[in-house]
């Protein structure tokens, strides 16, 4: 694989507008609605009891003030947002698993944002803060978000969503190939995954496989010697390189299905995070060479 030249990073947005947004006062605090449910009859009603249930733990009423602590550029249009959650421990405690999302919304957005947690469950809980990678779309909640600064004051809802669950793929003795596929943005919780930990060291073939235009638009290349220390190997696929770049081009699934196959599908998992046509291309390879669909996490 060629080597990666670290890019510096692209021209700061200015971060200065939208400043009226800047700790705007008394937010509405909604108030918890409490559902009187008759009674069920699970034998016939299982389906709605569990759609209740679902909405119940991941009731967005509650809304949470905290300040941001760093937006910074990532790569070009991504963003490193933090968030400071420190005097929020119940909203921190619900971070549980990597791949886990939550919404974020502004007084000036129509619509709030979802966006997935890029920090570990641990780092959230030892720092107090939850951390993103942000793309700036224009017109949307997203591109306000970027536009912010240190100290501004958002919203946030309880973390939601099942994240990866790993235990699908361990012990790391029973399951050493781990494939992971990410694009663009979708290397967010793909982050959160390799930083959480999952035995990388005691897996013999564990890949990453991270697509993206070019150079430019790709985030975390300074965290890549730490990923490959940790026991994953990186390897970047842009769709459209230049003319100096020698290694995987195409789109991601292209690149894996030129590469060698020679995993045990029976002793392979995989997780997936980012364009749909990818992750069902990725995922009709892995099922055709005989991979369970049990064992391809998928994270949308």
């Amino acid at each position: 694989m060629s080597s990666l030249t670290l890019i510096p990073s692209p021209p700061h947005h200015n971060l200065s507008s939208h400043a009226h947004l800047h700790r705007y006062p008394h937010p509405p605090m909604a108030i918890i609605r409490h559902l009187n449910l008759p009674h069920l009859n699970l034998r016939h009603h299982r389906r709605r009891y569990l759609s209740v249930a679902a909405a119940l733990r991941q009731d967005t009423s509650v809304w949470t003030q905290a300040p941001l602590s760093e937006v910074q550029p990532a790569a070009e249009e991504l963003f490193h947002v933090s968030i400071d959650v420190s005097d929020s421990p119940d909203l921190v405690a619900s971070h549980t698993r990597p791949g886990q999302y939550l919404q974020l919304r502004l007084p000036d957005a129509e619509k709030p944002a979802f966006l997935a947690i890029a920090s570990s469950p641990s780092v959230s809980a030892s720092k107090g803060q939850f951390e993103f990678l942000v793309k700036s779309v224009a017109g949307s909640t997203a591109e306000l978000l970027c536009g912010l600064r240190r100290g501004d004051v958002v919203e946030l809802s309880q973390v939601m969503g099942r994240g990866f669950d790993i235990g699908q793929i361990s012990p790391p003795e029973e399951y050493p190939t781990v494939l992971i596929f990410a694009t663009g943005s979708g290397i967010s919780p793909i982050r959160s995954v390799i930083e959480s930990g999952f035995s990388a060291r005691k897996r013999s073939d564990v890949r990453l496989y991270y697509g993206a235009r070019n150079l430019r638009r790709m985030a975390y290349q300074d965290r890549f010697k730490e990923w490959e220390s940790s026991g994953v190997k990186v390897v970047p696929v842009f769709s459209q390189p230049d003319d100096r770049w020698e290694g995987e081009h195409g789109y991601v699934q292209a690149a894996f299905a030129r590469a060698k196959q020679t995993y045990n599908p029976l002793s392979t998992g995989a997780l997936l995070c980012g364009q749909k046509q990818m992750a069902e291309e990725v995922t009709s390879l892995l099922v055709a060479n005989g991979v369970s669909m049990e064992k391809i996490l998928k994270n949308f």
